[in-house]
Parts: C-alpha cells; structure tokens; sequence
C-alpha cells in the first residue's frame, strides 16, 4: 500500500536527489572535463560530438528541473534514453560492476530505472510546474 500522506514527499526526495546529481554530472562536464574535452570524448566512443552538447543540456537542465519540481514527470521520461545511452556507450565495455575500472554501467542503469519510476510517480511535493492536472496526492488525501 502506498501512504498517500509521506509518498508525495518521498518523490520529493528522489527528485531532489536525482536532479542535483544531473546537476553536478553536467557541470563537470563543462567545468572539469571542458565542453571541448567532453566532445573528444563522444568522438573517441563512436558517437557524434554535437551529441555531448545535448547530453550536457540534459544533465544541467534536466537537473534543474527536477529539483525544482518542473514538469517533473516528463523530464525524468526524457532522461531515461540519455542514461541508457550512458550505460551502453560510456559504460558498456567495462563491464556490470560500477567499481571496474571506467565504471561499470551498473550505476547508470539504475538511474535510469530511478528516472522511469519518477516518471511513473508523478511529480510529488513542491513541484513548481506540475506535468499534468494530477490530483496531489498530500492534497486529496489531506
């Protein structure tokens, strides 16, 4: 059963959580690897550099979003292709674990679930800019 009083606030959380994590994987992409450094990187994968602009938009807006609880819902949808991506791409090759060298995809396939259920649960509490007319669940059950 779900306890329609703290299950608002718990997305809250995870929201919170995820979105300040896009957050601080987008700036270090722009601030510690460099944007030029970030494409080089895309390229060096096999994959096209413009890509790494878009990924880095992503992250960094994505994040925002989420923790400010806009259109919530719809944003953690959109993410879930950029972190599979992530695993397969940027990860695939070292293997499941995450604690191998260069990082296993472990880790980004279970953001990207985290992402999906977000986008199943709704928005949650605070959310600025809802992603429907959702009936909140603190409300209608307050």
């Amino acid at each position: 059963m779900i306890d329609h009083k703290t299950a608002p606030y718990a997305i809250l959380a995870l929201r919170l959580t995820t979105g300040a994590l896009f957050l601080f994987h987008g700036l270090v992409k722009v601030f510690v690897f460099t944007p030029a450094g970030t494409v080089g990187y895309f390229e060096s994968i096999g994959l096209p550099g413009a890509l790494a602009y878009l990924t880095v938009l992503a992250e960094v807006g994505g994040g925002l979003a989420l923790i400010l609880g806009i259109k919530a819902r719809l944003v953690s949808l959109a993410l879930v292709p950029v972190l599979l991506g992530a695993a397969v791409f940027g990860h695939g090759g070292a293997g499941f674990n995450w604690s191998n060298p260069n990082g296993g995809y472990e880790y980004p396939l279970m953001w990207a679930a985290v992402q999906a259920a977000l986008a199943a649960l709704g928005d949650g509490a605070l959310a600025l800019v809802p992603s429907s007319r959702e009936p909140r669940l603190a409300a209608a059950r307050a």
